[in-house]
């Protein structure tokens, strides 16, 4: 391993279910010695990129936030998508995500819960496999074809018994998403929670990012928040500059 792919295994030891490590849980996860471990996390913890506890143990530091707000793709979605977060919220008392793709996963540059919504694990900086969100399944449904069939010729973990893991089902889904302009995925990754999707186009048309929202599966008609989504949506194209975004977006009847 190079200085560098070391000390970015150090950083990839945490993850979701890993926020807080001890020296050798790092160590270990690194695939690094205890000795070159402990040199690369104090040089870390200098920069800023770690923070230690008074117990002695490392979590990501703020510097990293610090440098991620400044990722240009996300960073400008951001700026043009959070005036019409709040409406959006208001609108539909939902929580309110915005995703890019990243590899073969959606990634959430934006994360708005309200208080009384389902208990789910999306949360800004978040990433999950593109074939078991709602947002997930439009960034990929206007993917290239080569991403899609890598995606779908990987296996695709399931969350629940509800989360979609069949390459053909998956395939019925993506042409129904570019038709419908819509995605709607049912207790996919939290039981009884129900969250729908639909693309955000820039220049050219391009699809960017994705909106989506979600809500408890028997508090509402998810297609009643259609619209409010389909809205939100356009106002965030028509600011990026995409052509007749009006004409891109057409509210399914699901």
């Amino acid at each position: 391993m190079t200085a560098a792919q070391r000390t970015l295994a150090i950083l990839g030891a945490f993850d979701e279910g890993h926020r807080v490590l001890t020296l050798s849980e790092i160590s270990r996860r690194a695939g690094l010695t205890l000795s070159t471990a402990h040199r690369l996390v104090g040089e870390l913890h200098a920069w800023g990129a770690l923070a230690r506890s008074t117990e002695g143990r490392y979590a990501i530091g703020m510097r990293l936030l610090e440098l991620g707000s400044l990722e240009p793709q996300g960073l400008h979605l951001r700026e043009v998508a959070l005036p019409y977060f709040r409406e959006l919220q208001v609108a539909t008392n939902a929580n309110v995500h915005l995703s890019v793709l990243d590899g073969h996963d959606t990634v959430y540059v934006e994360s708005w819960r309200v208080h009384n919504g389902p208990r789910v694990l999306s949360r800004t900086g978040g990433r999950w496999p593109l074939h078991a969100t709602a947002t997930g399944q439009v960034l990929l449904s206007y993917a290239s074809q080569q991403l899609q069939d890598e995606v779908l010729t990987t296996p695709l973990q399931s969350y629940t018994p509800m989360t979609l893991t069949d390459p053909e089902v998956l395939r019925r889904v993506m042409s129904d998403v570019r038709r419908m302009g819509v995605a709607i995925a049912e207790d996919s990754i939290t039981p009884h929670a129900t969250a729908a999707a639909v693309p955000i186009r820039g220049p050219h048309g391009r699809v960017v990012a994705a909106l989506g929202v979600t809500v408890h599966s028997k508090s509402t008609t998810i297609q009643a928040l259609l619209p409010a989504l389909s809205t939100a949506a356009r106002a965030i194209s028509r600011t990026l500059a995409a052509p007749s975004a009006v004409a891109q977006f057409r509210t399914a009847a699901v």
